[in-house]
């Protein structure tokens, strides 16, 4: 630890060493902002056709799953989100 404490000690003696300080992004920002998990435990098998349909379209598991939920509304007769 010793070696640590002398580049601490250097790092303040010199003057032209600036601090970068990254700010966090403030809850309530980005994709999933204001955003709910929605989830289900199924069989391994689906998990991998999912995943290998996403892969083939180019797309993601997320983005059919919205499609899946937005044809459900319909045929129940509610608006769909159009999440993806």
């Amino acid at each position: 630890m010793k070696h640590f404490e002398s580049l601490r000690q250097d790092l303040q003696k010199d003057s032209s060493h600036r601090r970068i300080v990254v700010d966090e992004p403030t809850k309530g920002t980005g994709t999933r902002a204001r955003k709910r998990t929605v989830a289900g435990h199924y069989s391994p098998d689906l998990k991998k056709t999912l995943n290998l349909m996403a892969a083939e379209e180019g797309s993601s598991v997320q983005a059919l799953l919205g499609e899946a939920i937005d044809l459900l509304m319909r045929q129940r007769g509610k608006h769909p989100f159009g999440e993806r």
